[in-house]
C-alpha cells in the first residue's frame, strides 16, 4: 500500500549570504551564489507550494533580511494562506525591518542567541550579543511575535539559566534548543561539539524552564527521544496532551529549500546524493509527488539502522531520531543515534550489567524484567546470556518472546527457528516462529505454524487461537478472525471470559 505524504512546514534557505561568520554554521554561509532564484522564480515558487498544501514556511540563510525581497516573499506566502515565519541573526534588525516583517504578515522572528555576551560574541561576532538585545525590544514594540533558538554547545550549556533569568523578562515569545553538529564551520571547531551526555542536561534544564513558565520552551527534532521530561515538554509546547514525536519528518511533512531551488527533505541534508531535484527544471509538485524521492527516509525500516537504534523499544516509530544527527556523527543516515536520552539509558544499563557473568543471575533477572514488561533491559541480559550459552533453550525461548515484543521480528523469527530445528514439536517456539513471520508479511505461513502449535497440544494450548485472531485482524481479514476466536471459545470457558472484549470489537466490526 502506497502512503501519501502531505507537506506541513519546510525551511526555505534564501541565500547564503550573511554578515555573520558563525563559528558553528552547519551551511558555512558567506556570500549569496550566483545562481540564487531570482524573484521571480521565488514568487512562483511561493503559488506552487500553496498548491501542494503547505501551512507554514521558514525563511532562513545565510542571513535572509540581507535578500532585499526577503519581505516581498514572506507576502507572497502569506497571501497564499501559507504562514511564514524568518531565523536571523538579529543584526540588521530595526524599527524598518521590524515593520516590513509585520506588514509581511510575518509570524514569528526567531533570532539566534548563543550564549550570554562574551560566549554568543566569540561564536558570532563582537557586538552582536548587544544588537540582539536591542532586535528583541525591536520587534516585540512592533507587534511582531520574538522567539529565540540556541544552538547548544560546550561553550554555552552551563550559561541556560542566566540565559532563561535574562530573557524572562523581555517578552520572547518561545526559546528553542537545538544541537549544534559538526558540520561546515562547526567542523572546524570540534571542541565546541556537545556530548551526548549533554543531551540529558538540555532536556532537564527545558523541563524546568517549562515548570516555571512565561517562555514555550521548544526542544527541536535533534533533541530527544522518549525520555519522561522531554515527552512532558513537548506536551506543553504543542498544547496538548499527546506526545506527537515519530521520528524524523523531512520528505514525510516537512521540506528543504535551498537557495538555488535544489530540493531537500531536510536543509541540514545537503550532500548531493540528497538533493531531490530543483524547481527550475521540475515543479515542486512533481519532485514530492514522485515515490522514487526521498526515499531515504520515507522507506527508511528500524532493520536499516545499526546498534541500539536496530534493537530499541521504539525503532519502529523513531527511526533513530533525526537523521542528519545520524548522517554527521555515524557518517551515515542509517546509523544510530548515540545522541539520543533513551539510548544513553540503554547504555548506562548495560555498563551495569557488563560484569555479571553468571548465567543463572543472568537468566533470573532477566525474568524478573520480563516479568514488568521492561523488555528492553531483558534483551540486553539474554544477549549476554546467549553470547555465554547459545544454545541453552531457555533463554532462546525467553529472548524469542523478547525480540517479539521489541518488534524485533527478524532476531524473533531466527531464535524460534533454531529452537525448531531442536525440536519441531516446540509448541511455543511453533507460535514464536508464526507470529513472527506472519508481521514480517508472510501470513498464509504464520497462521499455519500457529495452526500447527494448537494441533500439538490437542487445542490445550490457546494463545496461538487469539494471536491467529490478531494477525488477521491486522491484515483485514474480520471474518476468519472472528472464527478463529469462536473456535477457541468453544474449547474454553476461560479463553472465552479472556477474549470476550476482542471478540465483541470484531462483531462491531462485522456488523
Amino acid at each position: 500500500m502506497s502512503i501519501s505524504y502531505k507537506p506541513i512546514t519546510g525551511v526555505w534557505e534564501i541565500t547564503m549570504g550573511c554578515n555573520l561568520r558563525c563559528k558553528h554554521c552547519g551551511s558555512s554561509c558567506e556570500n549569496p551564489l550566483a545562481d540564487e532564484l531570482s524573484t521571480k522564480e521565488a514568487l512562483k515558487l511561493c503559488d506552487d507550494l500553496a498548491e501542494i498544501g503547505f501551512q507554514w514556511l521558514t525563511l532562513s540563510g545565510g542571513e535572509p533580511t540581507t535578500r532585499k525581497d526577503w519581505d516581498i516573499i514572506a507576502k507572497r506566502l502569506n497571501d497564499n494562506g501559507i504562514i511564514p515565519n524568518m531565523i536571523t541573526n538579529g543584526w540588521l534588525i530595526n524599527d524598518e525591518i521590524a515593520k516590513r516583517a509585520k506588514a509581511a504578515g510575518v509570524n514569528t522572528v526567531a533570532i539566534s542567541l548563543d550564549g550570554l555576551e562574551k560566549t554568543h560574541d566569540y561564536i558570532r561576532r563582537e557586538g552582536s550579543y548587544a544588537r540582539i538585545m536591542k532586535a528583541i525590544d525591536v520587534l516585540v514594540d512592533n507587534g511582531v511575535n520574538c522567539s529565540i533558538i540556541t544552538t547548544v554547545n560546550k561553550m554555552n550549556l552551563s550559561e541556560l539559566p542566566q540565559m532563561y533569568e535574562l530573557l524572562s523578562g523581555k517578552g520572547i515569545y518561545g526559546w528553542q534548543f537545538q544541537l549544534g553538529l559538526p558540520m561546515g564551520n562547526m567542523a572546524k571547531n570540534n571542541e565546541l561539539v556537545a556530548e551526548p551526555r549533554h543531551v540529558d542536561d538540555v532536556i532537564n534544564f527545558a523541563y524546568e524552564a517549562m515548570l516555571k513558565g512565561g517562555i514555550d520552551i521548544q526542544l527541536a527534532d535533534c533533541m530527544g527521544y522518549f525520555n519522561q521530561k522531554e515527552i512532558e515538554t513537548r506536551k506543553k509546547s504543542n498544547f496538548s496532551n499527546e506526545y506527537n514525536w515519530n521520528g524524523c519528518g523531512a520528505g514525510k511533512y516537512v521540506l528543504g529549500i535551498l537557495n538555488n531551488g535544489d530540493i531537500v527533505g531536510c536543509t541540514s541534508i545537503r550532500d548531493r546524493e540528497f538533493i531531490e531535484g530543483n524547481i527550475k527544471v521540475t515543479p515542486i509538485k512533481e519532485i514530492w509527488n514522485d515515490p522514487n524521492k526521498f526515499t531515504w527516509n520515507r522507506n527508511i525500516t528500524k532493520e536499516m539502522l545499526s546498534g541500539t537504534c536496530k534493537k530499541c523499544l521504539y525503532g519502529n516509530r523513531c527511526h533513530g531520531g533525526c537523521g542528519n544527527t545520524r548522517l554527521t556523527m555515524e557518517g551515515t543516515v542509517y546509523g544510530q543515534n548515540k545522541y539520543c536520552s533513551y539510548h544513553l539509558a540503554v547504555k548506562k544499563a548495560e555498563e551495569q550489567f557488563e560484569n555479571i557473568n553468571d548465567m543463572d543471575l543472568l537468566l533470573s533477572k532477566a525474568e524478573k524484567f520480563a516479568k514488568s514488561n521492561n523488555h528492553q533491559l531483558t534483551e540486553i541480559l539474554l544477549s549476554k546470556a546467549l553470547s555465554i550459552d547459545p544454545e541453552n533453550e531457555t533463554t532462546l525461548s525467553l529472548y524469542g518472546f523478547t525480540a517479539f515484543m521489541l518488534e524485533n521480528y527478524h532476531d524473533a523469527m531466527a531464535v524460534n527457528k533454531k529452537l525448531l530445528e531442536k525440536n519441531s514439536q516446540n509448541a511455543y517456539a511453533n507460535k514464536g516462529y508464526g507470529l513472527s513471520i506472519a508481521r514480517l508479511g508472510m501470513v498464509d505461513e504464520g497462521i499455519s505454524y500457529l495452526r500447527k502449535a494448537i494441533d500439538i497440544t490437542h487445542k490445550k494450548y490457546l494463545d496461538p487461537f487469539f494471536d491467529m485472531a490478531v494477525i488477521l485482524y491486522e491484515n483485514g481479514r474480520i471474518k476468519e478472525a472472528l472464527n478463529a476466536l469462536e473456535e477457541g471459545r468453544s474449547v474454553s470457558e476461560d479463553f472465552k471470559a479472556s477474549s470476550e472484549v476482542f471478540y465483541n470489537q470484531l462483531k462491531e466490526v462485522l456488523a
